[in-house]
């Protein structure tokens, strides 16, 4: 039984990797496209200058 429950718990854990995997591939375009997003606001807000929020 205990050999079983093993065997069980390997079927599992690899049909939960494909899983993933297949959902990784789904998105695809759409995680790529929220990680640009969060690329170009971290370089906008590094670019930031001390004193840019006066006028000239």
């Amino acid at each position: 039984m205990k050999v079983a429950r093993f065997v069980l718990k390997i079927v599992a854990l690899s049909l939960a990797a494909a899983a993933a995997v297949c959902a990784i591939i789904a998105y695809w375009d759409g995680l790529t496209e929220v990680c640009g997003t969060v690329k170009g606001k971290l370089q906008r807000s590094a670019h930031v200058d001390e004193y840019d929020d006066y006028e000239e």
